[in-house]
């Protein structure tokens, strides 16, 4: 199952839910732009970028690098270097599931705007 997220990944979409699951405004915007790479040696890097920002809004903008472990259902990165800063060193948990070939990605829910979210990442390889 490792082998089968080991590459370079394009960001395809950003789905947040609110606690009844309605879609939500998240901080990625409405056409998110992400790159994240698993290379065999287990070290990752993951770059994510929401599209310049309406009139007043703050723009978004996240990356990170570590060390990353995959049991198939839950992926885990030790991270080693961050923006925003806060995530040194913490580790960045993501449920996993595939559609298609696809890869789908969910960080545990947080408060976004006032608001606790569900985000779903979906992701397409690359190479």
């Amino acid at each position: 199952m490792r082998e089968r997220i080991i590459g370079v990944w394009r960001l395809l979409t950003v789905e947040a839910r609110d606690p009844e699951g309605r879609i939500v405004a998240s901080d990625f915007g409405p056409c998110p732009i992400g790159t994240v790479q698993f290379g065999p040696e287990r070290m990752m890097a993951a770059l994510g970028d929401g599209r310049p920002p309406a009139e007043g809004d703050r723009r978004y903008w996240v990356a990170y690098t570590g060390v990353w472990e995959f049991d198939g259902a839950v992926l885990r990165t030790r991270v080693d270097a961050a923006h925003p800063p806060d995530r040194f060193g913490t580790d960045q948990v993501r449920q996993c599931r595939w559609d298609g070939e696809r890869l789908v990605l969910s960080p545990p829910p947080r408060m976004v705007r006032g608001v606790m979210v569900q985000l779903e990442l979906t992701w397409e390889k690359l190479a």
